[in-house]
């Protein structure tokens, strides 16, 4: 997926979880941020952001935050660009033929996405991964209820005989492994485990990224276990 004009601005500071003020070389521009997690580790006063420009008249703000660099990282944070890269990847690179059905609703769960293969469907949710610690990408990197019932919902449709799995897109490039974040939810990572042992399949890819674009690239290895 790309992003259209897009500048180089410093992170300055962030009212709320909607919007941040960045210095660009014309002034101080407040942007809207796509993703509502914490993300405190990456916006921290003086760090350089890329904003991408929109092009609708009616916003009230004109770039939307989309990426940060992390010291020698740069990280990719908007938190609709995991689906989109994950379908694009889906559509031409899986291992079986399947036609990509976004946002498919089973029983109470809504998916980010149904399979149809020849040996059925395949739910699959998706889970964008900003959090990097030691080397290694982390997920959440805040409480999430919402994750958990989407990892039951995955477990109860593997119970019915269907497949599925959730899908980690690590919006960087380099981390050598992914691991729950049990020191900030360990609910979530319980219930990841609980998932795996049911047949549920945790998969992690990291991303090449530029301040133009995020594609999704090499396999992460899993590490289930706690640290």
């Amino acid at each position: 997926m790309r992003y259209q004009h897009v500048v180089r601005g410093t992170f300055l500071d962030r009212p709320n979880r909607f919007i941040a003020h960045v210095a660009l070389k014309g002034g101080v521009e407040v942007c809207h941020v796509k993703n509502t997690g914490r993300c405190r580790e990456l916006l921290t006063p003086g760090a350089a952001v890329y904003l991408a420009r929109s092009d609708n008249p009616a916003r009230k703000t004109r770039y939307d935050l989309v990426a940060v660099e992390k010291g020698s990282l740069l990280i990719n944070m908007d938190a609709q660009a995991p689906n989109r890269v994950f379908g694009e990847w889906a559509e031409h690179f899986l291992p079986e033929p399947a036609v990509v059905r976004p946002e498919f609703t089973w029983e109470d769960s809504r998916f980010d996405f149904r399979l149809d293969t020849p040996q059925g469907p395949f739910f699959v949710e998706v889970k964008g991964v900003t959090l990097e610690e030691d080397g290694e990408a982390r997920f959440p990197d805040a409480p999430t209820e919402r994750g958990i019932k989407h990892l039951r919902g995955l477990r109860r449709a593997v119970e019915q005989g269907c497949r599925a799995a959730v899908f980690f897109v690590v919006q960087m490039k380099g981390p050598v492994r992914f691991r729950p974040n049990d020191a900030a939810h360990p609910a979530f990572g319980a219930a990841l485990r609980e998932a795996a042992a049911a047949g549920v399949g945790v998969f992690a890819r990291d991303c090449l990224v530029t301040p133009e674009s995020l594609t999704l690239d090499a396999p992460v290895p899993v590490v289930l276990e706690g640290p």
